[in-house]
């Protein structure tokens, strides 16, 4: 069986997120998306709230599971037994940042990264846009799924 793991902040996920995640579990038998606690960051969503939505976006897919986490990839990848890392795409600028990133992680635990770039609807998508435009009431429908959609509208009906 093959196992990816797709770490990330997703706070919020977004509709890339979703179709790297799609995409992943046509791919390989079974798909981890890992939310990360990002102690640099201040989060909208805590971790535990990311993981329903995440449940709430993924449930779906049978092959499918998420996890939380607040430590090295590399090392939630050895203790999932992943085969490989499972990194989105959206645009050139992203490829430098990740390959540096696929490359120090292979580097310290041999796990490698798989690259699948998203379509281009999808490739402007970014939670700290969406965020904001969240914040300043804007619609966001097309971008998010709707458990986002309706926690974000939620999270800023107070303005």
């Amino acid at each position: 069986m093959t196992r990816v793991l797709f770490p990330g902040s997703f706070d919020p996920i977004h509709n890339g997120h979703v179709e790297i995640v799609e995409t992943a579990a046509r791919l390989f038998e079974e798909v981890i998306v890992a939310a990360v606690r990002n102690p640099l960051k201040t989060p909208l969503f805590e971790l535990e709230e990311r993981r329903d939505i995440l449940e709430e976006c993924f449930s779906h897919l049978p092959n499918v599971r998420t996890t939380l986490f607040a430590k090295l990839v590399v090392d939630l990848a050895r203790d999932e037994g992943v085969d490989f890392i499972v990194k989105g795409l959206r645009a050139v600028s992203d490829f430098e940042n990740e390959l540096q990133m696929a490359q120090m992680n292979q580097a310290v635990s041999g796990v490698h990264t798989l690259f699948i770039p998203s379509a281009s609807k999808h490739s402007f998508l970014a939670s700290k846009l969406i965020r904001e435009l969240a914040r300043f009431g804007k619609e966001i429908d097309s971008m998010v799924p709707p458990p986002v959609a309706k926690r974000l509208m939620e999270r800023y009906a107070d303005g």
